[in-house]
């Protein structure tokens, strides 16, 4: 349950203003549809963090331990570094004969690829050697943060502290990454 616990606060603190984040923002600005888009975001997002997590469960059999160890100890602290960076609503949804959900799913996915909440849900499968709690907890705390921007929208961004929101992932990203690099005895 802690691993859980872990993967769904880190996500939902490293999406608070990420560009799925902001998309979601904009698929709502454009159809004012909330269900088939969170349907979407929730299809695309499951998807998408299983895909990931099944890469970090094979990294851990691929790597040795210390290099392990230090490749994800990096990635957390590169993680804490890349969640202060404030994200930009890259080329939005175009409407599409696809109807609001697939275009929903297609836009969401894409974006994902690369993202920072997909690499730290690679790096916590691979962390924790544990696929199903880091899955869960990774597409919960993506879906915390998106379907509030889904249902109340730009109301809701304007009033967090974005800023410190940022600081606080960081923090956990680097505490996370600390921990993974110090020596076990």
């Amino acid at each position: 349950m802690h691993v859980f616990l872990i993967a769904t606060g880190l996500v939902a603190l490293a999406e608070i203003g990420d560009k799925t984040q902001l998309l979601a923002l904009i698929l709502a600005a454009r159809w004012r549809r909330p269900l088939p888009i969170i349907a979407g975001i929730v299809l695309a997002t499951a998807i998408n963090h299983a895909l990931a997590g099944a890469v970090g469960t094979w990294l851990v059999g691929r790597l040795g331990p210390q290099t392990l160890r230090w490749v994800l100890g990096a990635s957390f602290l590169l993680m804490a570094a890349w969640t202060l960076v404030p994200d930009r609503a890259e080329a939005g949804a175009a409407r599409s004969r696809w109807g609001v959900f697939l275009t929903t799913v297609v836009s969401f996915f894409l974006a994902e690829m690369g993202d920072k909440t997909q690499i730290a849900t690679v790096a916590l499968a691979a962390r924790f050697q544990s696929f199903i709690p880091v899955v869960l907890g990774t597409t919960t705390g993506l879906l915390l943060a998106d379907i509030p921007a889904v249902l109340l929208g730009d109301r809701l961004t304007h009033r967090l502290p974005l800023r410190a929101l940022r600081v606080i992932a960081a923090g956990a990203f680097a505490v996370l990454g600390l921990l993974t690099l110090r020596p076990h005895a």
